[in-house]
């Protein structure tokens, strides 16, 4: 039960991360239809943000992911600007958006290995102390991170379903041209959307920094896993997302009870084939109507 519980906690904590980064892919693809592999870039981009500010300038952690959270939802605006709006008015389709978003991932990240180097960067946190809370210890740095995204992601739901954005959001997801005739500001729940995805993007960026370091690779060795939680949660459905996420961090950790977690990852991917063999569309997917 000691190493059960203790696992759960290993799990909660990195499907927080799993599930802030999938809720801001899901978004912006259940909106626009764009499969953005330069969303584990944007997280990475986010933790350096977070770096410059907490070390470099010395300020406080939570100082340093507000900016985090603010710069890449920044970005996030500027490649609508500049990408994603312009191609999609002159009728790109998705494997052209799809091969945009591949070069712009590259791109990100060769501009923070130019500007950071190669070397490992940590966040200045104290990972070395921990409670014990009985049958089970938990680390500073994960109550942290499960924390955080606790507050976020439940704040992040209430916000879908209770205001007006949320639900303008979910009416775009429906479908964006039906949006658009019954008087929704499609460009303006765009913006939000970017600003949303991008900030979570960031967040969850910082989280992982702290959960372990930052490398300029950090967002793309998470980005598969992301893949995975929005798959298993259901594509374009951000509670979905969230279900997932949670569900393969825990999945992974409880998977190291009895197998080498060198192997956790692949457990994961086991489990979202099994998911997928029985609900294809994923557990919180609906059934897509042909014919």
């Amino acid at each position: 039960m000691e190493t059960f519980l203790q696992t759960t906690i290993n799990g909660l904590a990195s499907g927080s991360i799993y599930a802030l980064g999938a809720i801001g892919l899901s978004l912006v693809y259940a909106i626009l239809k764009l499969v953005n592999f330069a969303h584990g870039d944007f997280m990475t981009l986010g933790g350096y943000v977070a770096f410059v500010v907490n070390v470099s300038l010395g300020a406080p952690l939570v100082v340093a992911a507000a900016a985090a959270v603010a710069a890449i939802a920044v970005v996030g605006l500027i490649t609508e600007a500049v990408i994603w709006r312009p191609m999609r008015n002159r009728g790109a389709g998705v494997m052209q958006l799809l091969l945009l978003s591949i070069g712009l991932a590259f791109v990100i990240r060769n501009l923070i290995l130019f500007g950071w180097g190669g070397q490992e960067k940590r966040l200045d946190i104290d990972n070395t102390r921990t409670f014990d809370l009985g049958i089970v210890r938990i680390s500073l740095i994960q109550v942290i991170v499960i924390s955080i995204a606790a507050v976020v992601l439940v704040a992040v739901g209430v916000m879908l379903r209770s205001t007006y954005v949320g639900k303008s959001m979910r009416a775009l997801s429906d479908s964006f041209d039906l949006a658009e005739v019954s008087g929704i500001d499609t460009r303006r729940v765009v913006t939000y959307t970017w600003v949303l995805g991008g900030g979570l993007a960031g967040l969850a960026g910082v989280l992982a920094g702290i959960f372990t370091t930052l490398r300029p690779d950090t967002g793309f060795l998470l980005l598969l896993g992301i893949f995975a939680a929005v798959i298993l949660g259901g594509i374009g459905n951000p509670f979905g997302a969230l279900v997932g996420g949670i569900a393969l961090g825990l999945v992974q950790e409880w998977s190291t009870n009895w197998i080498t977690p060198t192997y956790k990852e692949a457990i994961g991917f086991v489990v979202l084939i099994l998911v997928l063999l029985f609900r294809p569309n994923g557990v919180l997917g609906h059934a897509t109507r042909t014919g």
